[in-house]
């Protein structure tokens, strides 16, 4: 299977989730942050936190939000209406 493919396999969901796990990834790498000394920050093994950054799953929302509370951060979700398409749905 392609990358192209198997990027097309995940749902809007879960794109954004692999996206902000790359992004909050990204952040722990340029903080000099090694997977062992952030595991330990978040209170988990190494082995864990490599299978997250891997994505051998993808992460839940808690997960996500976790792991970005170790770097300092929060995840914020905002609700909004859908814009209107001129239907009832």
């Amino acid at each position: 299977m392609t990358i192209k493919k198997a990027l097309h396999s995940f749902s809007d969901e879960e794109k954004f989730i692999i996206d902000t796990l790359s992004a909050l990834q990204v952040e722990r790498l340029k903080r000099g942050i090694s997977q062992k000394d952030f595991a330990a920050i978040l209170g988990m093994k190494q082995p864990q936190l490599a299978k997250i950054e891997n994505l051998d799953s993808i992460p839940s929302l808690t997960t996500l939000n976790r792991y970005a509370c170790g770097l300092g951060w929060q995840i914020q979700l905002k609700i909004t209406p859908l814009q209107a398409t001129g239907t009832n749905n």
